[in-house]
């Protein structure tokens, strides 16, 4: 008999099929934010609706990080505002841990736990996350689908997401 997959497992392949629709290689990352184990909305990392996208304007860096798109917790948390959808006491499953700025706003939108695959080296968004009482779960993602959560960086060649 097949296993059912748990909850947690069932919503992060989905973050990790939304993050097939980034537009932006040096990162691909999903979001998928949920309430009573219902989607309530996505993200994924790009441009504003709009504006060109890294895939086919090339990068914009500054200090070293691509600032021409937006990260797919701030897409998915500007969709609930778009659609009027409160994302408030909702878990996100994001395929990388949020950045300072993601978790703050993850913070102010009422997004009481987060659960992620990559690494990403920024220990004051888990500090900040912790202060505000936000559950931070790191998933481990199965072998096969680790490559799903590795940077890309200019030029790219896959580089672990814990190198950048």
């Amino acid at each position: 008999m097949k296993k059912r997959p748990s909850w947690d497992e069932y919503f992060m392949s989905i973050a990790l099929q939304v993050a097939k629709r980034s537009t932006c290689d040096r990162a691909y990352v999903g979001a998928v934010v949920v309430r009573d184990r219902r989607i309530l909305t996505t993200g994924y990392n790009g441009s504003p609706s709009g504006l060109p996208h890294c895939d086919d304007a090339g990068h914009l860096l500054i200090d070293g990080h691509c600032v021409r798109t937006l990260h797919a917790e701030q897409n998915a948390i500007i969709q609930a505002a778009y659609l009027d959808v409160s994302v408030h006491n909702s878990t996100i499953y994001v395929t990388h841990q949020p950045c300072m700025v993601c978790a703050k706003m993850i913070i102010n939108a009422g997004i009481r736990r987060v659960v992620y695959a990559g690494q990403y080296p920024d220990e004051l968004a888990q500090q900040f996350l912790a202060e505000a009482g936000v559950g931070l779960q790191h998933f481990t993602l199965p072998d096969e689908l680790q490559e799903s959560v590795a940077h890309r960086p200019q030029g790219g060649v896959v580089e672990s997401a814990d190198a950048t």
